[in-house]
């Protein structure tokens, strides 16, 4: 059997707890018999070796949608993984990737069967597991990178805070399958999570090949607490009138000038479209 070549992508601004995990995964597959190249994503052009028989993203979910790109501008398709050292880490959360070196090293050189991950686009960025423009992409396009790094994701709660106060609303116009919504936010899952362990589409899925909506007529502040308290509690989001739900391939959003975050970055601002990409990507 031919040596397995991982080539690990490290996310260059993580702190020394993860970077310290990095380095207790790397001894636990040298350990393995692998031999591990170690790419910093520092460099804005990252670079897939040609001798990488596996790749992983060592970050959170903006690190994975990264290495990702790389992973397709080589022109070599690889099966990839997410060891979690980011802030959220929902796709590694749907997948159940391990914190643990050991673990997470053991079920990479497994080999096991592929799963085939379908993921969405937004122009030519990827989207793997949510989008959204409303509150939460305000808040997300007012987070300071530098607290992000001193606190993790209560840097989103501080952001919220100042979006609490301003709260825009904005009319906007979802087209999808001949229907058009008029609605003041809307969210896209792509996955299963979002923000952590809440989902507000229980259907979707990584491997799923559709995008499902939730629209909210109003998004008022109090409208939006609501959306959130049953997000929060796990309630059925079908019993809120003020929700639209529905199931597409692609879909194109109008409206002002808003922000729309993708798996936790601000990617695009309206209008854009979100679509179903028709290849998929092998993760282990």
């Amino acid at each position: 059997m031919a040596q397995p070549v991982i080539q690990l992508f490290v996310n260059a601004k993580a702190g020394s707890s993860s970077r310290r995990r990095v380095v207790a995964l790397q001894r636990e597959l040298e350990a393995a018999g692998a031999r591990v190249i170690m790419t910093p994503t520092a460099d804005d052009e990252l670079a897939v070796a040609e001798e990488s028989t596996h790749i992983c993203a060592v970050g959170g979910d903006g690190t994975l949608r990264h290495v990702a790109a790389a992973i397709e501008r080589s022109g070599q398709p690889r099966v990839m993984s997410v060891f979690p050292t980011g802030t959220v880490n929902l796709l590694a959360r749907e997948y159940g990737y391990s914190r643990n070196p050991l673990s997470f090293a053991g079920r990479i050189l497994r080999e096991a069967p592929p799963r085939l991950q379908r993921m969405a686009r937004i122009g030519e960025t990827m989207m793997f597991t949510c989008a959204s423009v409303g509150p939460d992409a305000d808040a997300v396009a007012a987070v300071s990178p530098p607290l992000k790094r001193a606190i993790g994701r209560a840097a989103y709660g501080v952001a919220f805070l100042g979006t609490l106060v301003r709260w825009p609303r904005r009319q906007l116009v979802v087209e999808a399958d001949g229907e058009t919504i008029a609605c003041e936010a809307v969210y896209v899952a792509k996955g299963r999570y979002y923000a952590g362990p809440w989902t507000f589409a229980p259907g979707a899925a990584a491997d799923d090949p559709f995008l499902h909506v939730v629209a909210l007529k109003q998004a008022r502040r109090r409208d939006f607490g609501r959306f959130l308290w049953a997000l929060l509690h796990h309630d059925d989001l079908r019993r809120d009138p003020n929700l639209i739900h529905l199931t597409c391939a692609a879909l194109k959003i109008r409206g002002a000038d808003a922000p729309l975050q993708a798996d936790g970055d601000i990617v695009a601002h309206l209008p854009v479209e979100i679509a179903i990409d028709p290849t998929a990507q092998p993760f282990a």
